[in-house]
């Protein structure tokens, strides 16, 4: 295990013992970029459920999860949101996961401190356990709930890598994913689920992949067997468990020994275009790569000439690549950089094809 230095530091990749409250208030103020967390559900459960065959289904009905009265359950969520705001950057952002038992006492509180709510996820699960009595719906989803620390912060979101993973197209909020079963699903020394609400690994890897960058410090105030811990180790992310039941803390620390990081090159994840340095049409011009006077068109045949200046000038209308194409469209808004293509070679080119070469150069640039 790893720790920061100076006096303030904190304990990267541990497992603290103890109460979630009392150990956040403990931690630094703004340590943290991210923050996932999967509070106990208050599932109120009444009697033993049993399956068809009458065998007893192993429900959640740990100490952990009761609480005597909603007020009660509201008093523990109010105090460990509060210690979890405390301890989150100004660009920090949280997760919190729970079923129709808890989620919207839990949103609700999440905008009573200040949160600000950037999303809600279904995660749908594909292989849901039914519903043995028939007298509801099927169970088959859980909701996630993803919030800045507050409003205007400037939170992390890897756009162009969630739409990598989702095959180029857009990523929706609706997220079809297996419950933790087989190989991954963790065991006791008596054969039995050493946790009743495990998340699966491929949750909380499209979760940190999505809103966290290697490097960054990832806190789960209920850390359970380790699925934050174990993934944010894979993608070079820094994590702080919190967990007060030792027989989790021993399957976590198993658990966490035997993973390894993924190498440098297979952390990288595709950057967001808002991301990318910006560069002014100007500066190609200034460089040489475009000659003032140089002809561009577009698409559809229709053409501009570069200024000095980098603006054009086509059609009576002068303006920046955005503004010309727009208004050769009769179009409220334009990209320019898409839209626009330069000859070389007798080959259309487009131009943003410069753009990324200066990119390029300036990412090889010693800092």
């Amino acid at each position: 295990m790893t720790k920061a230095k100076g006096a303030n530091a904190l304990p990267l990749n541990t497992i603290l013992p103890g109460d979630c409250i009392e150990v956040m208030n403990g931690l630094p103020e703004a340590s943290v970029d991210l923050i996932f967390a999967d509070p106990p559900y208050n599932l109120q459960l009444k009697g033993e459920l049993h399956r068809p065959d009458n065998s007893k289904v192993d429900a959640v009905d740990d100490d952990w999860d009761q609480f005597d009265t909603f007020a009660a359950y509201d008093r523990f969520t109010r105090d460990w949101l509060k210690a979890a705001r405390r301890v989150l950057k100004p660009n920090g952002a949280i997760w919190v996961i729970g079923s129709y038992h808890n989620i919207f006492r839990l949103g609700a509180e999440l905008q009573n401190q200040g949160y600000w709510l950037l999303n809600d996820v279904v995660w749908r699960k594909s292989n849901p356990m039914p519903n043995f009595r028939g007298k509801r719906l099927t169970n088959a989803h859980e909701t996630l709930i993803w919030a800045s620390r507050s409003e205007g912060a400037k939170y992390t979101f890897n756009y162009e890598a969630l739409k990598s993973l989702n095959e180029g197209v857009q990523m929706r909020s609706d997220w079809v994913l297996p419950i933790c079963t087989g190989h991954e699903r963790l065991k006791d020394e008596n054969g039995d689920k050493a946790h009743p609400t495990q998340k699966p690994e491929s949750l909380l890897h499209r979760v940190l992949v999505a809103t966290t960058n290697p490097g960054d410090v990832v806190l789960d105030p209920f850390f359970g067997t380790g699925t934050t811990g174990a993934v944010a180790k894979m993608l070079g992310r820094d994590f702080i468990g919190i967990e007060r039941e030792e027989s989790y803390r021993k399957v976590a620390e198993k658990r966490l020994s035997r993973v390894r990081k993924y190498d440098r090159d297979a952390l990288m994840v595709s950057a967001s275009k808002r991301a990318e340095p910006r560069v002014p049409f100007g500066q190609l011009v200034e460089r040489g790569m475009l000659r003032p006077g140089e002809v561009l068109v577009s698409p559809r045949g229709k053409t501009a000439k570069v200024r000095a200046d980098g603006t054009l000038v086509g059609d009576a209308m002068t303006g920046s690549i955005h503004q010309v194409g727009a208004a050769l469209e009769g179009a409220p808004s334009c990209n320019g950089w898409t839209y626009w293509h330069f000859k070389r070679d007798g080959k259309t080119v487009p131009i943003d094809l410069l753009r990324q070469q200066v990119r390029a150069e300036m990412a090889e640039r010693p800092n």
